[in-house]
C-alpha cells in the first residue's frame, strides 16, 4: 500500500510517500511545499497546488495527516488550521480515505515516547527506512506520519481477522 504522509504547516507543509508491504517499509519520496504568495489565500492556493501536483505524481492509496494542537496563539492556531484543511482536502479530492494523529500518537508509533524531539523522530525515520533522507523535519515528520498510518492500518487489518476467525 503506498501512503502518503502530511505534515500541515503554512509556511511549509512537509509530506512524505512510503510503501508498506507485508510489514515492510519502503521510502518512495519526500519533500516540502514552500508557500508562495503576500496574502493568506495565495498561500493556501500555492499549497493545494504543489500538494495536488505530490499526489497526482506518487498516487498514493491511503493518506495520513497530524491533528493540529492548540497553542497560545489564537491566530496562529487558526492559520495552521486552514493550512491543515488544504492537507486533508487534497488527499480527499484525490479519493483518499485520510487518517488523522495527534503529534504524541505519531512519535510514540514511530519512537517510541510521546514527546520525542525533531531530532529523535528523524532519526527513526531513517532507521526504519534505509537510504532515506528527509528534505527537512517537516518531511521526516511527513514520513513519520506515513509510518504510523501503515502500523494502524495493518493492526487493524490483524484485528479484522481474528475477530472474523473467531466467529
Amino acid at each position: 500500500m503506498r501512503i502518503i504522509g502530511i505534515d500541515p504547516g503554512l509556511r511549509t507543509l512537509g509530506w512524505g510517500v512510503i510503501e508498506a508491504e507485508g510489514g515492510r517499509l519502503r521510502h518512495v519520496a519526500n519533500g516540502q511545499c514552500c508557500s508562495e504568495g503576500g496574502v493568506l489565500a495565495e498561500r493556501l492556493l500555492s499549497l493545494h497546488t504543489q500538494l495536488s501536483a505530490v499526489v497526482a505524481r506518487y498516487l498514493p492509496e491511503a493518506a495520513a495527516v497530524e491533528q493540529t494542537f492548540v497553542n497560545r496563539d489564537g491566530a496562529g492556531t487558526l492559520k495552521l488550521g486552514q493550512a491543515r484543511g488544504i492537507a486533508m482536502l487534497v488527499p480527499a479530492q484525490a479519493g483518499l480515505i485520510v487518517g488523522e494523529y495527534a503529534p504524541n500518537a505519531v512519535k510514540k508509533a514511530v519512537v517510541g515516547v510521546g514527546h520525542a524531539d525533531k531530532k529523535q523522530v528523524e532519526h527513526m525515520v531513517r532507521l526504519q527506512l534505509p537510504g532515506c533522507a528527509p528534505v527537512g523535519s517537516d518531511a521526516a515528520d511527513a514520513l513519520a506520519i506515513a509510518i504510523c498510518h501503515s502500523f494502524h492500518v495493518a493492526t487493524s487489518a490483524r484485528l479484522a481477522t481474528a475477530i472474523g476467525a473467531a466467529r
